[in-house]
């Protein structure tokens, strides 16, 4: 059965798959009714359960902040397995705020309105829809495929599975839990939270990227001929994330991978400075177009085992400090 969703005014986090998160330390609740439903009862859970059971759901008004915000992941925090599931079809009649589809990995968003930039993890192809513009996940087109749509002002090579990225449109969490062996690139800068959760998949961005870029990185690598934003690397799982410079603090939480800098980073616990060995200084030079001696000059930061043994604790005037964990 398709739900159809009438808003007056502008309603956020609809179709959000992490509805009961903590936003701005106010707990969503996902049993709550959406608000500003034109005759309709419907709540963040009935719209979220009928595009997990592959239903349609079509809204006439307009969406705001996080729209769509991970569609197609079994929420590991919920409970979930962590893993891409199928999704069904969301139909706008209306406008979309920034950063729709950030973290989105499977299903299809149909707009009929305007949406803002930056987008996030989603890619426009030909709409198969009359009157509606089409777009789809970047992790399930790297993936699946493009099938019978084709991209606009985008390139892809299917049997390499590679997606060049050359529309100039900020976009963030490029490649977000990819599980595949494929590559992005990404000609120009890139938005908040490259390559989040993503397991095989290569992201080359030719220009800077901003906050969190590689963060939760489960694998895949990560390489910016730029700058980072705030958070880089935070709570890494394994991977390579590869840059020339960060803004601020990398490695936050970091439990596996490895981070390298052409200049020095300052760092978070657990991550720490470790030493380059020649297998580090050949990854650097296939992605950064480095020579050998520069290569060797790279930093390389990786976890700390005495630094995990550190808890962060937010203080009341909204400092952080790391208190060591007394293991007696």
């Amino acid at each position: 059965m398709v739900k159809e969703l009438v808003l007056e005014g502008t309603a956020d986090y609809i179709c959000d798959y992490t509805f009961n998160f903590y936003w701005h330390n106010n707990s969503l609740n996902p049993d709550s009714l959406i608000p500003g439903q034109n005759g309709g009862t419907f709540t963040y859970r009935n719209i979220v359960n009928e595009l997990k059971a592959g239903g349609d759901v079509r809204i006439t008004g307009n969406v705001g902040k996080n729209f769509a915000y991970s569609l197609g992941a079994d929420i590991k925090h919920l409970g979930g397995s962590g893993e891409i599931e199928k999704a069904g079809r969301i139909f706008i009649d209306g406008n979309i705020g920034p950063e729709a589809g950030m973290g989105m990995v499977s299903g299809t968003l149909y707009v009929k309105g305007d949406i803002e930039y930056p987008l996030g993890n989603i890619v426009e192809l030909i709409s198969d829809v009359p009157e509606y513009r089409k777009f789809r996940s970047i992790t399930d087109v790297l993936c699946n495929g493009s099938g019978s749509d084709e991209l606009i002002d985008n390139q892809l090579n299917e049997p390499e599975r590679t997606l060049i990225l050359k529309d100039g449109i900020p976009r963030g969490t490029v490649a977000s839990r990819c599980p595949c062996a494929s590559k992005v690139i990404i000609e120009g800068d890139a938005y908040n939270g490259t390559g989040m959760l993503a397991r095989k998949a290569t992201v080359i961005v030719n220009g800077n990227a901003g906050m969190n870029t590689g963060s939760h990185l489960n694998g895949g690598t990560v390489v910016v001929h730029g700058e980072v934003g705030e958070f880089a690397g935070a709570y890494m799982k394994d991977g390579k994330l590869i840059f020339l410079d960060a803004k601020g603090f990398i490695g936050a939480g970091m439990q596996g991978g490895a981070i390298y800098s052409k200049n020095k980073a300052k760092t978070s616990p657990p991550a720490a400075k470790s030493r380059m060995k020649g297998e580090d200084s050949s990854l650097v030079r296939e992605f950064m177009d480095a020579g050998r001696v520069e290569s060797m000059l790279y930093n390389k930061y990786e976890p700390d085992k005495e630094k995990e043994k550190y808890v962060e604790v937010r203080m009341r005037d909204g400092s952080i400090v790391m208190r060591k964990i007394d293991d007696s």
